[in-house]
């Protein structure tokens, strides 16, 4: 039995406020707010370094008593908020930033002592009033960024086509204010973001690596001309579609021109003009060149890509796409 919009309702509104305690209460209540909202076995995957662990007592170890320690005034921010059902899981997304001031080191990134944010997206499976499944991808990268650091030599921290690649910054809410409202959204309006949004993933799915092809490949049925497509750190925000070719799609395909999509995915739902899908992995690639972040000549070797998609749909077209990706994994595997 599909889930019903006062369930989807239901279920954000709990994963919210088990989350916001969690982030944002003292350290001291860290161990009683994570039995609260996980189930004892619930399984957690997280960014590299970080990867997977299973069971309160690896959450509390793995993820959250470091960043807490690292950030003691921790506080979460969400920019969207979305729920919905894949195969009869049901699943709260959200989008935002973990904010703090930096004090102590976290994962051998140089503690700053100054303000900070790590952008997250996750997904969280819940069942019986609990979380029993978390993917949360991290952008590591942009802290090691706000740290003054930089990992990869060769490469700035823009991937581009030509001398400007995307902006780095914080990721904005959607345009439209309504990212974390907690209302009942309409059942057809979720339908058809989904739709439309399957609709683009499948144009997605070919060959082509021509960039004047690309761009008429993704027509006005899809996309709104005033779009914006939000990426993670070394490869950043863009705008348009010639900005959303030049600065991710053309690059990405010039590294990785085989690519099989979607064979891992574990959530695609609408949830009013909102529509989210992630899977672990999303696609494998092959490594067959060296645009995309510039990080390495082409090893040939296969990857696994790990990546969430959340779209805002506005004025029936997709008007923006955040897309956490862990891209730390990525060049592990290279």
């Amino acid at each position: 039995m599909p889930t019903t919009p006062a369930k989807v309702l239901q279920n954000k509104q709990l994963v919210k406020g088990l989350l916001d305690k969690i982030a944002n209460e003292p350290s001291g209540a860290l161990r009683g707010n994570l039995a609260a909202a996980y189930h004892a076995d619930a399984k957690w995957r997280g960014s590299h370094p970080l990867n997977e662990t299973e069971g309160i007592d690896g959450i509390e170890s793995l993820f959250w008593a470091p960043l807490m320690r690292s950030f003691p005034d921790l506080e979460r921010r969400d920019l969207i908020l979305v729920g919905g059902e894949t195969d009869g899981r049901d699943y709260v997304g959200a989008v935002g930033h973990y904010a703090g001031l930096f004090k102590q080191d976290w994962l051998n990134i140089p503690a700053t002592g100054g303000a900070a944010y790590l952008r997250y997206g996750e997904m969280h499976q819940v069942q019986g009033g609990k979380i029993i499944e978390s993917m949360v991808l991290l952008d590591i990268l942009d802290v090691i960024r706000q740290a003054g650091l930089w990992p990869l030599s060769a490469l700035r921290p823009v991937s581009n086509m030509g001398g400007t690649g995307g902006c780095m910054e914080m990721w904005p809410a959607p345009i439209t204010g309504d990212g974390t409202e907690l209302a009942l959204r309409d059942a057809g309006e979720s339908a058809y973001s989904l739709k439309i949004t399957r609709a683009m993933q499948k144009a997605l799915d070919n060959d082509i690596l021509d960039r004047e092809q690309l761009q008429r490949m993704y027509p006005e049925d899809y996309w709104h001309r005033k779009m914006m497509w939000y990426g993670p750190c070394g490869v950043g925000t863009s705008r348009g579609l010639e900005g959303f070719v030049d600065i991710h799609q053309l690059p990405f395909r010039l590294s990785y021109p085989k690519r099989d999509y979607g064979k891992n995915n574990y959530a695609a739902f609408g949830d009013g003009p909102y529509s989210a899908t992630g899977g672990w992995p999303a696609m494998e690639v092959a490594h067959e060149g060296g645009r995309w972040l510039h990080p390495v000549p082409a090893t040939g070797r296969p990857i696994d890509v790990r990546v969430m998609d959340f779209y805002l749909i506005h004025e029936g077209k997709i008007r923006e796409n955040w897309v956490p990706l862990d891209t730390l994994y990525m060049l592990h595997q290279l």
